[in-house]
């Protein structure tokens, strides 16, 4: 179908509609560096320069959740599932208070545990979670938590997620990138993979990153999302990615 004309012959103007939409795409494309995504050494350099310019973000980005041992780590990250991090600080002194071990834990009434994280939400499946790691520990592992990602995945309530943070922020090891609602969301607006499985994220990331780096980069785009790059209303006008995002609306 050919295009509308005036009267006079001439094109009509477009809909201010898709004239917004086309302006936006515009801006897309060009921010984007080219038509189509990024991809091999182009898309390592603009991994490199995101992860640049979030470390001069947050110079003090770190894993937001209180604790002093594996064993409190790992409680609390099964505990921020669907739940914020400060609510689960709030949670977790009593009940690290109460159970300081994985004995004590193991030994723990189900229902008292459900009462004490009854607030961050989905608390029976949760309870039983902690229960069941608790047990595990003991019986597997002489109470201690496992230093590898085969022995981490199997414990009850701990999938990889999970494994990432312990073995990052417990003990020092980058075996993967932590993939989150956060790190999802951010990976994806700023162009670095297309995939939406958490472990296909993972997976499309780690290979543009130094392995060195790969538990900082988790906390600097969690750090990110949290607080620029929101999922509903991003602020893109106090981006520093501004530029080099091609989802950034100007």
């Amino acid at each position: 179908m050919g295009a509308k004309l005036k009267s006079n012959g001439k094109p009509a103007d477009p809909p201010a509609a898709a004239t917004r939409s086309s302006a936006k795409a515009r801006t897309r494309r060009k921010t984007a560096g080219g038509a189509g995504p990024l991809r091999g050494d182009a898309l390592r350099a603009h991994a490199r320069e995101v992860q640049r310019r979030l470390q001069a973000a947050y110079p003090d980005a770190h894993c937001e959740l209180d604790f002093t041992t594996p064993l409190e780590l790992v409680v609390a990250t099964v505990l921020s599932a669907q739940c914020t991090d400060r609510r689960v600080n709030m949670v977790t002194p009593a009940l690290f208070a109460r159970y300081p071990d994985a004995f004590a834990l193991a030994q723990a009434r189900l229902c008292d545990l459900e009462e004490i994280v009854k607030s961050t939400g989905f608390y029976r499946n949760k309870a039983k979670s902690l229960l069941g790691i608790a047990r595990a520990l003991v019986e597997r592992h002489g109470g201690d938590v496992p230093r590898t990602m085969e022995e981490l995945v199997v414990l009850p309530g701990v999938g990889r997620k999970t494994a990432n943070v312990v073995l990052g922020n417990a003990f020092g090891m980058n075996e993967g990138i932590v993939v989150d609602t956060h790190v999802a969301r951010v990976s994806a607006r700023l162009g670095l993979t297309r995939d939406t499985d958490a472990v296909k994220i993972e997976r499309a990331l780690t290979p543009l990153f130094p392995r060195n780096s790969w538990m900082m980069l988790s906390h600097l785009m969690i750090w990110h999302g949290r607080r620029v790059c929101d999922a509903r209303k991003p602020r893109c006008a106090q981006c520093s990615l501004n530029d080099i995002c091609p989802s950034a609306v100007t």
